[in-house]
């Protein structure tokens, strides 16, 4: 009796739910015939009491699995009654997994296996319709006597050696192609049916580590060792800040040292900005790396503006910094500098936009051209210098 009750109420309460427009626009104040103060009296406690436990099991179980007001765990009616078996022993799992496997018997075939012998239906190329033949034979290209003759007698690895050169990548397998272009011969078993098997990865050694000693070669800058002309601190990790300095700070006083490379040395903002102040005061440094460190582009620029008071730098390599992309503003900026800068020959940058791409590529391509024609013109003073001087040598 009580579950019958809780069922109708049920029913009324959702078809009230889907009919709620029409019902409260024509009559707010009834339900099915009868008034809403009528349900507000229900007690759903005492209701639910009055079920027994299987009418309780049934009602839980009409649940919407997509109810997100309830727990994933209440909305499936799947109920286990069997007893725990105690913690997971994979082991035994796999063991039990095996062991049903080898104990299933297999489906039995419909016809067995006999070596040679083609079950079921063999596919058979349909026949080419008339017209496609036709377009075949339109597409055929009368080559001369000689050139058919010489593709016939032709054997297939030099057929593959062909296809190589003029460029058909995808009638071999990348050791025909590189075999064909190195004159290595072709590999045995590979031709156009032959199976292609995966390449051995070619095992390269790894690179050695810096052993590089900083405390000898910042001595040897502060001393302007004219022996150090190259300092290369490249993957050193752990550099402190202090040593940076001390070896920037030198930098101004040195005469000798062209190449400074700091790769990946972990260099900071604040340690850049002392290195930028260094490169305004020295005259002889000619190739500056300062790739994959932790500068921001406001101090990149900083760095591109001090090559303005030095002109002694000719490359600059600042890439894969810890901001990736510059902005346009940035890269304006530089692009400014560099027009400005008449002895930057490379640049080691990525930049964005076409137009600074553009324009910084067309002015250090003008300095590079400018260097030349200088050299040039040296080069052709001196041969006309020496050859007056020993002309007067044959006049005497």
């Amino acid at each position: 009796m009580g579950m019958e009750y809780f069922q109708e109420w049920n029913t009324n309460r959702e078809t009230s739910s889907s009919t709620t427009t029409t019902t409260m626009t024509t009559q707010a104040s009834k339900l099915y015939g009868k008034d809403l103060s009528v349900y507000d009296d229900l007690d759903v406690d005492t209701l639910l009491s009055q079920l027994s436990p299987e009418e309780i099991s049934l009602l839980a179980k009409e649940v919407d699995p997509d109810d997100n007001l309830l727990p994933p765990s209440q909305r499936c009616g799947y109920e286990c009654d069997k007893e725990p078996t105690g913690p997971l022993d994979r082991k035994k799992l796999i063991e039990h997994i095996n062991k049903q496997a080898l104990e299933t018997p297999d489906r039995p075939e419909a016809k067995p296996f006999v070596a040679g012998v083609v079950r079921g239906k063999k596919w058979v190329a349909p026949e080419q319709s008339q017209q496609e033949r036709d377009a075949e034979e339109q597409i055929a290209i009368d080559m001369g006597d000689e050139y058919e003759h010489a593709l016939n007698d032709a054997t297939q690895e030099e057929i593959i050696d062909l296809a190589a050169i003029l460029g058909f990548h995808s009638m071999m397998n990348q050791d025909q192609y590189h075999a064909s272009l190195l004159n290595k011969g072709q590999p045995i078993g590979l031709g156009w049916d032959g199976i292609t098997k995966s390449t051995q990865p070619k095992a390269y050694p790894a690179e050695p580590p810096n052993l590089t000693d900083i405390d000898k070669t910042i001595r040897q800058v502060q001393e302007d060792d004219h022996t150090l002309t190259d300092l290369n601190w490249n993957n050193i990790k752990n550099i402190s800040d202090e040593k940076f300095e001390t070896l920037f700070d030198a930098l101004p006083e040195n005469t000798h040292l062209e190449v400074l490379s700091l790769t990946n040395t972990g260099l900071t903002d604040r340690v850049a900005s002392k290195l930028a102040d260094a490169l305004e005061r020295n005259q002889t440094l000619r190739v500056l790396n300062i790739e994959t460190n932790f500068i921001s582009p406001p101090v990149v620029v900083k760095l591109v503006k001090a090559l303005l008071k030095s002109r002694t730098i000719e490359e600059l390599r600042a890439a894969n910094q810890r901001s990736q992309v510059l902005g346009n503003k940035i890269e304006m900026e530089i692009t400014q500098l560099v027009e400005a800068n008449p002895s930057l020959l490379r640049l080691g940058l990525h930049l964005e936009y076409n137009d600074a791409r553009h324009r910084v590529a067309s002015h250090l391509q003008r300095n590079i051209d400018r260097i030349r024609k200088d050299l040039n013109l040296q080069l052709q003073f001196r041969f006309f210098n020496n050859r007056h001087r020993k002309n007067k040598q044959m006049i005497k």
